[in-house]
């Protein structure tokens, strides 16, 4: 079913409306997360309005969409309201946008915290107003919701008509949705985002703290050590002040870190005593609780081959022409693979060499590549004209001739069937011939093409 008939549908169902009056306000929609957002829900056909508290106009402009200049007034007219702002004012933000809203709209809010959150929402929205708490469980880096998991805590009475609405959009563009109450989320996330995170900045500045060469210790790396650091740089190069807030806001994150602490102080004491036996047993435990490691070793090895994959590749391609995005930019550069070593693939294009961190590049498959091609380069257009065989069918005939990958396009110019002295037909094609390739080689190949099926070259 398309998505944007079945959002409808769910829309008329729960009567708010008919889907393009529908009215979404997103307060930080001038931050990453909500320029995420605000694109999301515009290609879903929704008008959208956002404010920043940093007034950042321009922003909403390349979005194509309003900024908020009189928030209020943007807060009283709208159907869904979502509050995407730092942790330490979100509920502050509630309190000054849930009592403005109109009966029958939706708050929202967009955190990684949902107890204080949710309260605040009970406290200060009007009855009439729904409510539903949030938690994307992804950065605004991801390129779209498939596969993507997104946590929702109604409550109970207070999310009867939109509720199905927002699960059917999320759930219909390939989220997973996972419904739990907001102090359930709070615990969960106290260990997947308050611990995992707290455990890689830990890394990070221990690192600082030992003056240790992160770069240097690449050389001497293991794919695990590869992998590792991968996700503390990740973590470290984000927003602090985010994971500042993850850290402190949550109260259910301190009784983490102490059990965390005190882990690492036990394990500790055991290797100074050097007790391997206590070393294995914590091991062995440690295991027993975390269940099923064999598919955790699964899942791990297919990560660490697919880098190796990658690798290999680029390995095997030294000599040939390949396309590679970046990954920040997404500038795309195509050229011969001069050199490849664990850190670094050299190009050749144009006899100029440019050299690029296999960590900040994706390799195009062939076909990526080959639709960029078609793309951006400039391509050669060359006419060739031929009489065709008697009872032939012109169109039949290039899509013949078409096959070969060199070649753009092939359309009819011309017909003309008053050649004196023959009654065959005469047609120009005009060929349009791939930029970067010897367009007299491919013209000649599409010339023997055509005499070898029966035509003549006039």
């Amino acid at each position: 079913m398309d998505r944007r008939r079945a959002t409808n549908r769910s829309y008329e169902e729960s009567g708010t409306g008919g889907l393009l009056s529908l009215k979404v306000l997103i307060i930080g929609g001038t931050g990453e997360m909500g320029q995420w957002f605000t694109s999301f829900f515009r290609n879903h056909c929704y008008e959208v309005v956002v404010w920043g508290s940093s007034g950042k106009v321009e922003i909403a402009e390349r979005m194509g969409v309003d900024f908020a200049s009189d928030l209020d007034a943007a807060i009283s007219t709208s159907d869904i309201v979502i509050i995407t702002v730092p942790i330490n004012i979100t509920e502050k933000v509630i309190s000054e946008t849930a009592p403005k809203m109109k009966s029958g709209s939706l708050l929202m809010d967009f955190t990684s915290l949902k107890l204080g959150p949710t309260e605040a929402m009970k406290k200060y929205a009007p009855e009439g107003v729904e409510i539903l708490g949030t938690h994307p469980m992804f950065g605004p880096s991801i390129p779209s919701l498939h596969g993507q998991i997104f946590i929702l805590t109604p409550i109970e009475g207070r999310c009867n008509k939109w509720f199905p609405v927002m699960r059917s959009l999320f759930e219909d563009n390939g989220a997973h949705l996972e419904v739990i109450s907001p102090a359930e989320h709070d615990r969960f996330v106290s260990v997947v985002q308050g611990l995992t995170h707290f455990a890689y900045i830990t890394i990070g500045t221990t690192f600082d703290r030992l003056d240790f060469s992160v770069n240097e210790s690449r050389r001497f790396m293991s794919p695990v050590y590869d992998i590792m650091l991968d996700f503390v740089g990740r973590i470290l190069g984000q927003n602090p002040y985010l994971y500042a807030y993850i850290q402190m806001e949550n109260p259910e994150v301190i009784k983490v870190h102490d059990a965390f602490m005190q882990q690492c102080s036990e394990i500790s004491s055991i290797v100074r005593k050097k007790d391997v036996e206590a070393f294995t047993a914590k091991m062995k435990e440690a295991a027993v609780h975390f269940g099923d490691t064999a598919s955790a070793l699964r899942r791990s090895d297919k990560l660490i081959n697919s880098k190796i994959a990658e690798f290999d590749e680029l390995i095997d391609s030294i000599g040939q022409e390949i396309g590679v995005r970046h990954i920040y930019s997404g500038v795309v550069h195509t050229g011969i693979v001069k050199k490849v070593s664990p850190r670094d693939v050299v190009l050749e294009c144009s006899s100029r060499m440019i050299p690029l961190k296999i960590e900040n590049i994706r390799l195009l498959d062939e076909e990526e590549l080959h639709e960029w091609k078609l793309e951006n380069l400039k391509h050669h257009l060359r006419d060739i004209s031929v009489l065709i065989p008697e009872n032939s069918d012109a169109e039949i005939i290039i899509e013949l001739v078409s096959c070969n990958d060199d070649i753009v396009s092939i359309e009819i110019i011309d017909r003309y069937d008053g050649i004196e002295g023959t009654e065959r037909l005469s047609v120009t094609f005009r060929v349009m011939i791939m930029g970067d390739v010897e367009v007299e080689k491919v013209q000649q190949v599409v010339e023997r093409q055509l005499i070898g099926i029966g035509c003549a070259i006039r």
